[in-house]
């Protein structure tokens, strides 16, 4: 390698992947910080709210008092999604939106709106998590470094998406659940730049959580320690394995169609300014709340509480006295209403944790019925947790997250071929019945609904490959490109036109023409910059839009 080469290699290393490093690692900083006074915060208000709760069903003369609350805070809550769109339900599909280039917004008005919102929803007994919230306000995180360093899109988009990461990994202390849901749901895409930025933001995220929450007084660690696998799993409980996941695949399904059907309904909802229809999540959750406390919260107590040691035998708070079956099909029902009126209604609460909560309590059911019906109970707890990955994968669409993630929250990995053989039919289920990803899905109707399309138009650009840039020397498939973007030819310095693939790898002196829908066409031509250089200022007055 010549001196001038490697010289200019160590220029690329220090622009490209020192200064990429260091603001990974503040993204990493700032979103452990706030999620994790957040997810406290989260966790004092719904050991709260089950208190009061109780403290109402001693004392039913103050139930009406209840209601009246949860009315008021309705009303507050629905004006206040009004006025910042970003917090409309879990808030997840608004910050995907961001990472891939599509949804602007202020952080610190997102930030500080969704943080008070979902706090206020999870205090008041929503079925409400946490974990979608702290993504999004991590996502707010990675925005803010981005902005205050004023950074380029393009770097931005990179620290939104590590930031969401990062929270997600900060609320379930699961760093490899947040890596992958960076890379499968925020950017669908397995770039190395995605996942350089999340790795770092992650890691950096849960040594601030794990140094915080000790010093505050509270545990490091958040697995469900219930469940036990035997490590004799045979083929032969495939029989049981097979007609659970089509069951919870099906409730997954139906979940799907419900949500989307009811925001069909609350569109029609439009007194108090379209905050009146906040009414039903919010007094329906108060009902719900009064019966059991486990239908209040994410649902970390419910799944907890149905793991049996690998026992099968299952010991639960009944509900009325009646019998567990009976109550564990109370209990997933109420979650399976207050998740679907959540997401239908927008409802500024995380819906993560709740769904892995109902494919959890179907798969209690649905063990108790196979274990009545002569299978081993040793395998109860593989069935819980295979329908919690069944149910979160058919409706999400997000196979591998839902696979790592059982493994992180129950901290065993002998359940890998089980789970891959239920989330494999929970798959199949899905495209049978052409449910979408959820989030995307929403992130579609939240572009339509805002109206972000109205100025967008095709455009098309030519710009050269300067030496030294992120561009040069790298392939078409490893660079985050702007989104619904595509490189249509590129041409070389002799001249001769290729049409790329994802392996062509780019020399300095190839000008590739770059085709998008956009908005802003100086907003395409700063983030093109980013990846291919700056031109001089001579080239600069030569560019021409083909």
């Amino acid at each position: 390698m010549t001196k001038d080469k490697l010289k200019n290699n160590l220029r690329l290393f220090a622009d490209n992947g020192i200064n990429l490093v260091l603001i990974s690692l503040l993204t990493g900083l700032f979103a452990g910080v706030v999620v994790t006074f957040y997810n406290i915060l989260a966790h004092i208000g719904e050991e709260t709210s089950v208190k009061l709760y109780s403290l109402l069903r001693d004392n039913p003369a103050f139930i009406p008092l209840l209601f009246l609350g949860l009315s008021a805070g309705a009303i507050v809550i629905g004006t206040f999604v009004r006025l910042v769109p970003m917090i409309r339900g879990s808030g997840i599909p608004q910050i995907e939106g961001a990472a891939r280039g599509i949804i602007r917004f202020k952080w610190y008005v997102t930030m500080c709106s969704m943080f008070a919102a979902s706090l206020a929803c999870i205090f008041l007994g929503l079925s409400a998590g946490a974990e979608g919230p702290s993504l999004e306000i991590g996502g707010c995180a990675g925005e803010a470094v981005g902005r205050i360093l004023k950074r380029n899109q393009m770097i931005r988009r990179l620290q939104i998406a590590s930031g969401s990461s990062a929270g997600l990994a900060v609320a379930f202390n699961a760093p490899v659940t947040g890596l992958f849901f960076a890379m499968e749901e925020a950017f669908r895409s397995f770039s190395p730049q995605v996942f350089v930025c999340a790795g770092l933001s992650i890691v950096t995220a849960l040594f601030t959580r794990n140094a915080i929450r000790p010093a505050l007084g509270y545990g490091t660690g958040f697995t469900f320690d219930t469940f036990v696998f035997t490590d004799n799993f045979s083929f032969m409980y495939c029989v049981w394995i097979i007609p659970a996941a089509i069951i919870c695949a099906l409730a997954g399904a139906g979940f799907y169609y419900s949500v989307f059907a009811l925001k069909k309904v609350f569109k029609k909802i439009t007194f108090f300014k379209k905050a009146g229809k906040y009414l039903i999540p919010f007094l329906l959750a108060g009902a719900f709340g009064l019966v059991t406390a486990y239908a209040m919260g994410g649902g970390h107590s419910f799944i907890e509480a149905i793991g049996t040691h690998g026992t099968g035998e299952i010991e639960i708070e009944k509900v009325f006295g009646i019998s567990v079956v009976l109550s564990l099909i109370i209990i997933v029902l109420f979650k399976f209403i207050s998740g679907v009126l959540a997401m239908g209604c927008g409802v500024p609460c995380g819906v993560f944790i709740p769904m892995l909560a109902i494919g959890a309590g179907l798969g209690a059911v649905l063990s108790t019925a196979f274990k009545a019906a002569g299978m081993d109970p040793a395998f109860c707890d593989y069935f819980i947790i295979i329908c919690m990955s069944v149910f979160f994968t058919t409706i999400v669409r997000a196979p591998v997250t839902g696979i790592v993630m059982v493994f992180e929250l129950t901290g065993q990995f002998t359940n890998f071929l089980p789970v891959l053989i239920g989330v494999a039919i929970g798959y199949l289920v899905s495209m049978l019945f052409r449910v979408e990803p959820i989030y995307e899905k929403n992130l579609e109707l939240f572009i339509e609904e805002e109206k972000l399309y109205e100025n967008v138009r095709k455009e098309r650009v030519c710009l050269a490959v300067q030496p030294n840039s992120k561009a040069d020397g790298a392939k078409v498939r490893s660079i985050v490109w702007p989104t619904n973007g595509l490189v249509v030819e590129v041409v070389k310095a002799d001249g001769a036109t290729i049409v790329p693939d994802g392996e062509y790898t780019f020399d300095a002196g190839d000008a590739l023409v770059f085709e998008c829908e956009t908005d802003s066409l100086e907003e395409l031509y700063g983030y093109m910059y980013g990846i291919v250089g700056k031109p001089s200022e001579t080239e600069e007055n030569e560019k021409n839009q083909i």
